[in-house]
C-alpha cells in the first residue's frame, strides 16, 4: 500500500550528498535529501482536501528557520548528517504527532526521534566521513514542509508543499 511522509527537503545538501544517496540510499526512488519529520504518515487514501488544509494551517503557524549540517554521525547501519540546531525539527515532529497521534514517527519503534539527513544505508562509514567532512558545515534554510507520496512501484514524488511562516 502506498505510503506518505512529511519531510524538510534540503536541496543545499544535494551537491555534497547526492552521489552517495543515489548509490546507497533512496535518492534513486525519487526521495530528495531531507530531514524526516514523520514517516509513515497517513495512508494515501486518507489524503483529502480537509487534511491538506489542516496541514497548511499547522505549518503556517510555525516559523521558517535556518540550520547547519555540521557533522557526520552514525547509527549502527546508517551514516547521516546532523542538523544544528535540531530543536525546530523535533518541535515540528512533536506538533504533527500531537495533532495526528495515530501516526507516530517511525511507527513508534524509537524511544527518541533524532533529526538527521541520511546519506547511506551502508557500511562505508570511514569513507563517507572522509569524503563529506571537508564540505561541512552546509548552511540551509527550512522554508516549507513537503508531503512525499509513494506510488505502487515504491517510487516517491513530492506532493503538496506547506509553507512555514516568514
Amino acid at each position: 500500500m502506498p505510503r506518505t511522509a512529511l519531510i524538510i527537503a534540503v536541496p543545499e545538501a544535494e551537491p555534497v550528498v547526492g552521489e552517495w544517496r543515489e548509490r546507497y540510499d533512496n535518492a534513486r526512488l525519487g526521495v530528495p535529501a531531507h530531514v524526516t519529520l514523520v514517516f509513515p504518515f497517513v495512508p494515501l487514501e486518507k489524503l483529502d482536501d480537509a487534511l491538506l488544509a489542516e496541514l497548511r494551517e499547522l505549518f503556517a503557524s510555525r516559523p521558517a528557520f535556518s540550520f547547519s549540517l555540521t557533522r557526520v554521525a552514525h547509527f549502527p547501519d546508517v551514516t547521516w548528517l546532523a542538523p544544528e540546531p535540531d530543536e525546530p525539527f523535533r518541535s515540528l515532529t512533536e506538533r504533527i504527532f500531537s495533532r495526528y497521534p495515530d501516526y507516530p514517527p517511525y511507527e513508534g519503534i524509537h524511544d527518541e526521534v533524532i533529526p538527521h539527513l541520511t546519506v547511506a544505508d551502508a557500511a562505508l562509514q570511514d569513507e563517507i566521513d572522509a569524503a563529506l567532512t571537508p564540505h561541512l558545515p552546509i548552511e540551509a534554510k527550512a522554508r516549507e514542509v513537503t508531503l512525499l507520496v509513494e506510488d505502487e512501484s515504491g517510487h516517491w514524488r513530492s506532493g503538496n508543499r506547506f509553507s512555514l511562516a516568514n
